[in-house]
């Protein structure tokens, strides 16, 4: 059995991070394409959104959501170091793992 008691802050926001944003790239398209049909067809109601705006929200929403899993990710890190201080962190079981009284040469 093997136990993690802590967690990279700065890996877990950039891996956060990278995974936030990736995703956000996944609605760029249907945001495109909005903002093509909103453009094509002609405005119905005064109270409309302008094309312009799915536009501008389909360049920043990567950003935007890779900035929020950055910040989440490393809050989270930090408060699972926080927690597993206090009750010693996740027990992880591994097939095929090295059992913890074996010692691993370093290499230098």
């Amino acid at each position: 059995m093997l136990r993690l008691k802590s967690i990279g802050v700065m890996s877990a926001a950039k891996i956060s991070g990278l995974l936030y944003g990736a995703l956000a790239l996944l609605f760029v398209p249907i945001l495109i394409v909005m903002a093509v049909v909103m453009i094509v067809i002609p405005k119905t109601t005064p109270d409309q959104p302008p094309a312009v705006l799915f536009l501008v929200f389909a360049i920043g929403a990567p950003f935007v959501y890779a900035a929020m899993g950055f910040i989440t990710g490393a809050a989270a890190a930090f408060f699972y170091n926080l927690v597993a201080s206090w009750i010693g962190g996740l027990e992880m079981h591994f097939e095929g793992a090295l059992s913890p009284t074996t010692q691993v040469p370093l290499q230098s």
